[in-house]
């Protein structure tokens, strides 16, 4: 009798991963996304993203009614990506009402973790967007000042390589690989990026096919369709993967599992379609920027893409008419 059959419902697999634990993964992941923006930026990245995650958690915490405000860490999750996506010194009572929409709009009305419809973090950055754009959706940013711990970021400011042509051929292809850029704290150093992606692709916690398509139709359509202005058209598509948001947006924000597609020919079309719509703006938009838009549409259309691609069922019994 030591070995009791247990009846429940389904599903009946285990897993020995709990939502903790890939929460703790992806935090791990952009440990290095958020050292490299401290790095660059100095102290005020550091109190952007401490001011961003304790937000995130503490109203969280407040609105569940529970006195542990880690919890599963998805709050913590949310906080730190929602820094990741604002300017190096932004006014601290923005990135508090940010976080904070991030959870409650993005988040908990939909009925908590597992049931969002869009990613959050982009939520809280789309309402700040509408709200205050002149704050984080302007075409005037703060300059990296790698390890001026002391120095007062937002006293100097530049243009973005997406905002400003000139600008954009002022920086090398090195620079914004490793991040020496004008842009959000987790959108200049696209190495940060993928050492984050890659251990959570190690993890099992992320699926080539969303990345993939995305990264691959940014570099296509900015090849095709960018005019060549930065040393040629292949450069000129190279330039839109590293330049802006997109690393961040493919390998953090497209393939949350909540809010993209769950099959593998589904999570393709995510990608590709992230990449067309992030294009489109960057290229025939006003806005500099299209991964916010791009990643919040698709996620519109997730249950669309999940109908339209879930295998045929074999072997099943028909209701007789």
């Amino acid at each position: 009798m030591d070995k009791k059959l247990v009846v429940s419902s389904s599903p009946h697999i285990r897993s020995i991963e709990s939502v903790q634990s890939v929460m703790t993964d992806v935090l791990i992941a952009l440990f290095p996304v958020a050292l490299m923006a401290v790095l660059l930026f100095g102290y005020q990245a550091l109190l952007t993203m401490v001011i961003s995650v304790a937000t995130a958690m503490l109203v969280e915490a407040a609105w569940l009614r529970k006195r542990d405000i880690f919890g599963d860490g998805s709050a913590a999750v949310t906080g730190l990506l929602f820094a990741m996506i604002l300017p190096p010194a932004p006014p601290w009572w923005l990135v508090v009402v940010g976080a904070a929409a991030s959870i409650i709009i993005g988040k908990q009305v939909f009925g908590g973790i597992g049931y969002n419809i869009f990613n959050p973090a982009l939520v809280g950055r789309a309402v700040i967007v509408m709200s205050w754009g002149g704050h984080v959706a302007g075409r005037v940013w703060s300059p990296p000042q790698p390890f001026a711990f002391g120095a007062d970021v937002s006293a100097v400011t530049t243009a973005t390589p997406l905002a400003d042509q000139g600008e954009a051929l002022a920086v090398s292809l090195t620079n914004l690989f490793i991040g020496n850029v004008a842009g959000c704290l987790g959108e200049t150093s696209a190495l940060a990026l993928l050492l984050g992606g890659a251990w959570l692709y190690y993890k099992g916690h992320i699926d080539w096919r969303i990345p993939g398509g995305y990264i691959g139709t940014v570099f296509l359509m900015g090849a095709l369709f960018g005019g060549g202005f930065y040393n040629g058209h292949l450069m000129t598509g190279l330039f839109h993967v590293l330049a802006g948001g997109v690393m961040l947006g493919a390998l953090y924000m497209a393939t949350d599992m909540v809010t993209s597609p769950v099959t593998p020919k589904g999570k393709l079309i995510f990608g590709i379609g992230c990449g067309l719509i992030t294009m489109m703006i960057r290229l025939y938009g006003s806005l500099p920027e299209g991964v916010t838009y791009a990643i919040l549409l698709m996620n519109a259309i997730t249950p669309i893409i999940d109908n339209y691609t879930v295998p045929r069922q074999f072997g099943g019994v028909k209701k007789n008419a």
